[in-house]
């Protein structure tokens, strides 16, 4: 497959790569640091295009491709993996599902402000005690006796951006009998009655990317507010997860290219018995193989954003080619950025240096949006049709 950038595709790389380099990366430590929210850069990104890649333009987006969007993906998540998440959800937990499953007034309505960045988005699928299996969720959502609207009740975990979002697509049972056949979508706006949001989550890493608990205290959400028909939900989840594998395996690659590219600069400077370290047969290997997992791992995330676009076209899926990249991508992550930090030695674990931080945001690349566990599971039984 050639791999060739156009014009667009390198404008919108160049453009992410100059915001990155310079307004992300100099606040990266400072709001890792604090945990707060980059509310001003988040904003500054909704004005680039940034939180709408892939959204037409009559939608408030930028109309770009999913090799756009992962190219932009790498370049910011390089400078700061937390903007990288909230792009990522934004992008194709939040926008992505409604372009494809909603109605044009949905689209209109709850699109527009979304990738435009006027307002944050978020996707509210994990609950406490369903993470990978997310069929067993408990919350329940009861039609109206006049039909004009759901009540939903329960609770939902681990919500990306669910301190600041606006709005929200979250999934709740409308038939309990029916198990995962059962689930429905909604699109939720949060100023609603009945919309809890718990404590911000004190994380190991991607501080700066606000995550919280949120419940549903019989929160009213409109009829027209359902995203597809009733017992879709379940399928538009996994619809929706393919496309945002793609985005965190994009991070990942981010994530690992700012580890390797630390590496190759300290190896060159950092002296040991009077010659630079990177003259030593071991750290030599340690290079070639962090050089050769990232390069393999960014191909295999513009094989998937390829697929994507394929499918966008033609129709179909892209599920074995997402958690392919996302699987290998993260595991590259973790695996250059644990290289790093050996490499950097004792300057490696303190603060002063930016390769810690890389470490600590590269672990839940392996488990967020589908653990590895999840991706091989997915990729075996895509293979063999077995279940």
């Amino acid at each position: 497959m050639d791999f060739t950038l156009n014009d667009e595709q390198q404008m919108i790389q160049s453009a992410a790569r100059d915001f990155a380099t310079s307004a992300i990366k100099p606040i990266a430590a400072e709001f890792d640091a604090s945990g707060q929210f980059p509310t001003d850069t988040i904003a500054q990104m909704g004005e680039l295009g940034l939180m709408g890649i892939e959204v037409p333009e009559a939608y408030g987006g930028a109309g770009m491709d999913p090799v756009s969007y992962v190219l932009a993906m790498m370049e910011i998540s390089a400078a700061d993996a937390a903007h990288g998440t909230i792009m990522s959800v934004n992008n194709t937990l939040y926008c992505h599902g409604i372009l494809k499953y909603g109605t044009e007034e949905q689209k209109q309505a709850h699109v527009t402000p979304v990738a435009s960045g006027q307002a944050i988005g978020a996707y509210a699928l994990t609950e406490p005690q369903s993470g990978s299996d997310a069929a067993s969720m408990r919350s329940r959502a009861v039609l109206s006796d006049d039909g004009s609207h759901y009540v939903i009740s329960g609770k939902k975990s681990w919500i990306t951006s669910g301190p600041v979002a606006r709005y929200m697509l979250a999934f709740a049972l409308t038939d309990p009998d029916q198990g995962a056949r059962g689930v429905s979508a909604f699109i939720i706006d949060t100023e609603g009655e009945g919309f809890v949001r718990g404590k911000t989550e004190p994380k190991l890493g991607i501080r700066a990317s606000a995550t919280c608990e949120i419940e549903f205290e019989n929160f009213r959400c409109p009829v027209e507010n359902r995203l597809g028909e009733e017992g879709e939900g379940f399928k538009i989840a996994l619809g929706v997860l393919d496309a945002g594998r793609i985005g965190i395996a994009a991070q990942a690659v981010g994530i690992a290219r700012a580890a390797y590219e630390s590496c190759v600069d300290w190896v060159q400077e950092r002296q040991a018995f009077g010659r630079p370290i990177g003259e030593f047969q071991m750290i030599q290997s340690k290079i070639a193989d962090m050089k050769t997992r990232l390069e393999a791992a960014r191909l295999l995330v513009l094989n998937a954003a390829c697929a994507k676009a394929k499918a966008r076209e033609a129709g179909g899926r892209y599920t074995t080619e997402a958690s392919m990249a996302k699987l290998f991508a993260s595991e590259t992550a973790m695996f250059i950025a644990h290289q790093a930090v050996q490499v950097h030695g004792g300057m490696g674990y303190s603060k002063e240096l930016p390769v810690e931080r890389y470490f600590r945001d590269a672990k839940i690349t392996e488990i967020y949006e589908g653990t590895s566990e999840i991706q091989r599971m997915v990729i075996s039984r895509m293979e063999t049709g077995l279940r």
